[in-house]
């Protein structure tokens, strides 16, 4: 009998409603209970334990809550970021700070000035929110930012996840398939915004607020056991630079597909309000950084790439995949290509910092174009 659970569970669905986990949502994620099942399933696994793509911290998180000592890498400082606010350690002292500081967000939400707004540089952000609720954003914003330069770094942690958790809650995104969209604009759509008051929207936004600062201080309450978790933001291809050599029992992640599914495109939101982006060259210069990026200039640096003659992985450019791939497309062939040529340097560096006789064990999947098979 199979012990793995079910399809549907291997995805970031299998995360929604458990615990620290479901605090953020990364479509590409995958689920906790595939983690949970190799860490209590006697398939090996041995501390400490290396997640080389943290992404939202699943891997993480999941030893954290096993008592398993765990290091996590991303190139991403925002998943950096949300991935240690996973892990933190909350005290009542400072759960209490962070719903004064809700309080406070909320407040200035229903009834700040709505001139003193701050809104981010996000392209077309009108595409994401009403104008009424946008502003009720940066009003939030605002005393977000008072709230959190006067509070425990626990509890300004909490307060951004709260507004993150609210934006996109309050957002015109949807999520219905494996990447974001953008709900259809129908007349009939438009005629219900139209009947909604700037104070519906503010009052929308502010119970968002409280109900996702519920669900944080909920699970944060809930004490992890005492493990050593070190974050580090770096290169996946660099690993042996800066982590220990040969040190490493078990490794469990879930690498970039070469699907052209970018992780920038999704967290822009987050990112640009809590500043870790403040442009569209800044975005589109990290996901180049980034194995399988393809946001903005990303998709055309690729047009004039070409792979380390050094490195082994260049010979898989002459395979019947890339080859039937580059019949309808040369820059998509060489986006596939230069997947392959990063994540060959990111094994070679894995090898490195992994114990002798160590396990890996990787979610991966299948990605397709054209109708030709990536495997």
């Amino acid at each position: 009998m199979n012990q793995f659970p079910a399809r549907a569970d291997h995805t970031f669905r299998g995360n929604l409603k458990s615990t620290r986990h479901g605090w953020l949502r990364l479509t590409p994620a995958y689920s906790v209970r595939l983690v949970d099942t190799l860490l209590s399933s006697g398939a090996g696994v041995v501390p400490p334990v290396l997640d080389p793509f943290c992404g939202t911290g699943t891997t993480l998180l999941s030893c954290s809550e096993h008592g398993l000592d765990c290091d996590t890498v991303d190139i991403n400082p925002f998943l950096v970021w949300l991935a240690r606010a996973k892990v933190g350690s909350y005290s009542a002292t400072q759960l209490a700070e962070a719903e004064r500081g809700l309080g406070n967000m909320r407040r200035a939400a229903l009834h700040g000035r709505t001139r003193a707004a701050w809104a981010p540089p996000l392209h077309q952000i009108e595409k994401w929110w009403s104008l009424a609720t946008l502003e009720a954003l940066g009003r939030a914003f605002a005393a977000l930012e008072r709230a959190a330069a006067s509070s425990s770094r626990p509890a300004g942690n909490l307060l951004r996840l709260a507004f993150c958790q609210a934006l996109i809650e309050r957002s015109r995104a949807c999520f219905g398939h494996q990447s974001m969209s953008f709900e259809p604009l129908t007349e009939t759509v438009a005629a219900a915004r139209q009947q909604v008051s700037e104070h519906e929207d503010a009052h929308s936004l502010a119970e968002s607020l409280a109900q996702a600062m519920q669900r944080l201080v909920q699970a944060a309450a809930v004490a992890l056991p005492r493990t050593r978790r070190r974050l580090h933001q770096l290169d996946a291809r660099c690993l042996h630079e800066r982590l220990p050599l040969g040190h490493y029992g078990s490794v469990i992640t879930s690498p970039p597909y070469a699907n052209r599914m970018s992780y920038i495109r999704e967290l822009r939101p987050y990112m640009y309000w809590l500043k870790y982006l403040s442009d569209k060259k800044s975005a589109g210069v990290l996901d180049w950084r980034a194995i399988g990026g393809t946001w903005g200039s990303a998709t055309s640096n690729l047009s004039h790439w070409e792979p380390d003659p050094a490195l082994p992985a260049g010979e898989w450019g002459q395979t019947k995949p890339l080859l039937a791939i580059a019949e309808h497309s040369a820059l998509l062939s060489n986006y596939v290509r230069k997947y392959f040529h990063d994540m060959f340097a990111h094994l070679a560096s894995l090898e490195r910092v992994l114990r002798p006789g160590g396990t890996a064990c990787f979610v991966v999947g299948n990605s397709k174009f054209y109708d030709v098979v990536v495997p």
